[in-house]
């Protein structure tokens, strides 16, 4: 089984693309930090970077509600890529194709993610009218 579940930090804000047939792809990379081990220097972060790719739904919704430093959690299988850097060395890199991507960066921090989602649970909203549900006050209740 080949299953990866990371949380992290998005370097970048994520770039949709759409294929010759149609199909939206979203890409972005995630950093994870590191837990520290003892003997590491004081001021330096250890992460690790993981570029993902989402298709179709998912995509169009990580291209709408993400953007750099947004904190996420991805769901997905994982491969290695190999590629010739500009000074010669063979390098890897992690690549995710994503099955499920949560938001984790809290409503109320700025940028896109703050756009409701449709659907969306509001407390403080009252109900739309012919909905079926009626304003009941707390001090009616029987509990």
């Amino acid at each position: 089984m080949n299953k990866l579940f990371i949380v992290g930090n998005l370097t970048r804000d994520p770039e949709l693309r759409t294929t010759s047939s149609g199909i939206s792809v979203c890409s972005f990379t995630v950093a994870v930090n590191r837990r520290r081990s003892s003997n590491a220097a004081p001021n330096q972060p250890e992460a690790d970077f993981f570029r993902v790719t989402a298709w179709r739904q998912l995509g169009e919704n990580c291209q709408r509600y993400l953007a750099k430093g947004r904190k996420v959690s991805v769901v997905g299988s994982v491969s290695v890529q190999t590629y010739q850097a500009n000074d010669g060395t063979t390098r890897a890199s992690l690549e995710v194709t994503a099955d499920d991507v949560e938001f984790l960066t809290p409503k109320g921090e700025g940028g896109a993610a703050d756009a409701p989602a449709a659907g969306g649970y509001n407390p403080g909203a009252m109900p739309p009218a012919g909905s079926g549900f009626v304003q009941v006050d707390e001090e009616e209740l029987p509990f």
